[in-house]
């Protein structure tokens, strides 16, 4: 897949980009599935990187105050809540740079032994892992790593110094060869621009194999972070990207992650319309606001949507790849039959060129 490709897609009429990507959902994942996650911090802040959206970042002065690594039994009875309250999956989040191999990866390793024997899929995000430290985390039980690439190659020098680009691609590659599932998304509304963000579905799109999850946040500026002053990002831009992303890497969990106490009802359904499959549950997300999670499930009710397995999604994407669909065209046996119902349905009278808008929606 290109660039142009991509761009092409994003830039479709709002209607024929959901059509497609509800195409897409349909044939790769429970169309009435969510994915429900709980994210706790467990260590927080006085991180050394300078994440120019982050409150935990030692490099800015914010509402956050630094919290040693919690113990293994405090992290394991929130485990037990967030299944107790309907997560499939528990992901621990620890300010830091990189993993060290010193006690506190010991501890964090008997934790996951202890998240996995309470019955939910386990996902850590602790900075960068060289090979050997995956291979602990995947042998302890971790099923999942997150690693964001947070926005495009070009415009990563003016959100974050500390770290290279190709940094966290390499940690993606130790997480992938370890045989954890990949987790790794960004976050829009931190000054890109349209084409950055299209850069950075593409960068995640041609990984191989693709990433099992994709979270896309939107950022929330926090005071005395240098992006305090940006505003929440377009809604209708963030539902073509959440749609985009749901056609191009049609296997992944699209989770609708950071940003959503900023979200009316009516944004979050159209997420879900085009492609969002996961949220975390929890009133917070490491250190910034979450959407209450009695709010969450009445919202899932009127929607007529319910609790995902991840198990159940992966026998789903099985099933699509037995029947021979791949994820380089995922609608392109729609297109034929749908093309005629994407051009305007106005008989010729209106002076578009339907033959050409015919060719458009099947290009």
């Amino acid at each position: 897949m290109t660039l142009d490709e991509i761009r092409d897609i994003y830039n479709l009429p709002i209607t024929t980009l959901i059509f497609r990507a509800q195409q897409v959902h349909q044939k790769y994942q429970d169309p009435a599935g969510v994915q429900l996650c709980t994210l706790k911090s467990i260590k927080t802040g006085r991180c050394s990187e300078d994440c120019a959206y982050c409150p935990q970042s030692a490099h800015n002065q914010t509402f956050v105050e630094p919290e040693v690594l919690l113990d293994t039994p405090m992290i394991l009875k929130d485990a037990q809540a967030a299944k107790d309250g309907g997560a499939s999956r528990f992901c621990m989040g620890a300010a830091w740079r990189r993993v060290y191999n010193t006690k506190q990866f010991d501890n964090i390793i008997e934790t996951v032994k202890g998240v996995k024997d309470i019955g939910l899929e386990v996902c850590c995000t602790l900075g960068m892992l060289d090979a050997a430290q995956a291979m602990r985390l995947k042998e302890a039980g971790c099923d999942v790593y997150n690693h964001n690439l947070d926005t495009s190659r070009e415009y990563y020098c003016k959100i974050i110094t500390t770290r290279s680009y190709d940094d966290r691609l390499q940690t993606i590659q130790n997480v992938r060869d370890a045989g954890m599932e990949v987790c790794s998304g960004g976050i829009l509304g931190m000054g890109e621009s349209i084409e950055d963000r299209l850069k950075l579905l593409l960068e995640l799109a041609s990984m191989s194999p693709q990433p099992d999850s994709v979270p896309i946040n939107a950022l929330v500026a926090v005071k005395g972070t240098p992006l305090e002053d940006q505003k929440f990002v377009d809604s209708f831009e963030f539902v073509r990207m959440i749609a985009t992303a749901r056609i191009i890497m049609p296997k992944a969990m699209v989770r609708l992650s950071a940003g959503r106490t900023e979200m009316n009802d009516e944004m979050q359904a159209l997420c879900y319309l085009a492609g969002a499959n996961s949220i975390f549950l929890g009133d917070k997300l490491l250190t910034t606001a979450n959407p209450n999670a009695t709010d969450d499930r009445q919202l899932l009710d009127k929607l007529g949507l319910h609790a995902l397995n991840p198990d159940d999604a992966r026998k789903i994407h099985a099933a699509a790849d037995a029947e021979g669909h791949t994820h380089e065209d995922p609608f392109a046996e729609h297109l034929e039959e749908g093309a005629s119902s994407w051009a305007h349905a106005c008989e010729g009278e209106c002076g578009h060129d339907h033959e050409a808008e015919v060719e458009t929606a099947k290009a």
